[in-house]
């Protein structure tokens, strides 16, 4: 786990350096902000419309080659991009199909990456793995954008995507190294003679379909994900929120914003270590901890001065970060082995969604309300949905509970005896 955790932050590194030069890059080409976003819209797009059959490909495959491969072909795209940059042929529509091969590869290491990091420590230290792969990304996101302006401003554009595709290089080298937690245990051989029974495979046809069934089916996982779409939606986009209350309403600049989005980064990273310490975290929890953060918002869109709202954003972002950790435990442990790559493609697709969706979403909220009045109608939808959930749960599971309950044959109540009527004595 420390060997993959390293590796790990070497990835998260050169990947927040090229994303944060791919940005740069598609301005010097266009010259414009839209095309910017195009590039990563088209980037995430497959992720949504592929990342069901991208799980079914997890599950079907051997999980360390396929991770070993994905990061290979990465590497291969990254240096490539560079090879492009340096001769002067990087244009547009080479950059947008790049992008795209990109997130098509995506649908797969994603899954199979986050599969093999929990495999190699025990079932009660999955959230511990989890949460120390999200101070990694923390990290390697403060060490990327710091490195890519060093970067860019030495050795050039093309020097982002040659440290990207080295990192990559990097995961890929320790990969065949990696022992997950379950082969520390002893094998039992079979005795002489007798052949071993053969591994179980996933069906052959319909693996997409079944995970989408499968998915479908759980009733945990589907509140998970109306909690998770919920909070993305009308939450979290703190860089969005936050900047138009900060340099708006609040009466500050760009660099008190940069103040509110480190003590966002720290409080994440202390949120990570807190929820190192789960051990069983469930869907009420996760439901719970939304909630809460959207209460907090809502506070915070009401904090009089900037000094308020640098006090609420750590709890904010510990919150979130728990949460998060505590969803993706559930997430990915709660699924049968067979199933996980499904859950996870699944997920995949339905999270793209409302990511790429929550942010216009939110944009328009803010334009007809205000920074005050989206974190405060934001933080209440949140936290009023879940509410209404978890009613609407309890009441289901109080009609399941009497419908299932056995209903005891009653003792048949005997006839009464009739009485003969008296004669009259003579």
């Amino acid at each position: 786990m420390r060997w993959w955790s390293a590796a790990n932050l070497v990835s998260n590194t050169g990947a927040w350096m090229q994303l944060t030069v791919q940005n740069l890059l598609v301005l010097q080409i266009t010259g414009s902000a839209a095309a910017t976003g195009l590039s990563l819209a088209v980037q995430a797009g497959p992720g949504l419309l592929l990342g069901v059959f991208g799980g079914a490909v997890v599950d079907r495959w051997p999980l360390k080659v396929t991770a070993a491969v994905s990061q290979a072909v990465l590497a291969v795209i990254a240096f490539s991009t560079a090879a492009l940059i340096g001769a002067g042929l990087l244009n547009m529509p080479v950059l947008l199909v790049l992008a795209a091969i990109t997130g098509i590869v995506n649908t797969i290491d994603g899954p199979a990456t986050s599969l093999l990091g929990n495999d190699l420590v025990p079932r009660t230290d999955v959230p511990s793995a989890i949460a120390l792969g999200s101070m990694v990304h923390s990290a390697g996101r403060l060490a990327g954008t710091a490195l890519a302006a060093v970067a860019v401003g030495t050795l050039g554009t093309g020097s982002a995507y040659v440290v990207n595709g080295i990192s990559f290089l990097c995961v890929t080298a320790v990969i065949p190294f990696l022992r997950p937690a379950g082969e520390a245990a002893p094998v039992r051989r079979p005795s002489p003679g007798k052949r071993p029974a053969p591994a179980r495979r996933p069906p052959a046809g319909g693996d997409a379909r079944a995970g989408v069934a499968y998915f479908l089916g759980k009733p945990g996982l589907v509140a998970l994900a109306g909690i998770t779409a919920v909070s993305s939606i009308f939450g979290r986009n703190y860089q969005l929120t936050l900047a138009v209350l900060v340099i708006g309403p609040l009466g500050a600049d760009e660099s008190d914003f940069g103040t509110v989005s480190t003590v966002l980064a720290v409080g994440g990273i202390l949120g990570a270590v807190v929820a190192g310490r789960l051990r069983n975290p469930t869907v009420r929890l996760v439901g719970v901890l939304a909630a809460c953060g959207g209460l907090l918002q809502v506070v915070a869109g009401l904090s009089p001065g900037l000094m308020v709202l640098i006090a609420l954003v750590i709890p904010m972002a510990v919150v979130e970060s728990v949460s998060d950790t505590a969803g993706s435990t559930v997430l990915q442990t709660e699924p049968e082995p067979e199933m996980r790559g499904r859950v996870l493609g699944v997920w995949r697709s339905a999270s793209t969604g409302w990511q790429l969706a929550g942010p216009p979403l939110l944009g328009l909220l803010v334009e007809f309300a205000g920074a005050r009045g989206a974190l405060v109608a934001g933080g209440l939808l949140i936290a009023g949905a879940i509410a209404a959930g978890g009613l609407r749960g309890r009441v289901v599971a109080r009609k399941r509970a009497g419908a299932d309950r056995p209903v005891l044959p009653q003792e048949p109540v005997a006839a009464p005896v009739p009485v003969p009527a008296l004669t009259p004595v003579a």
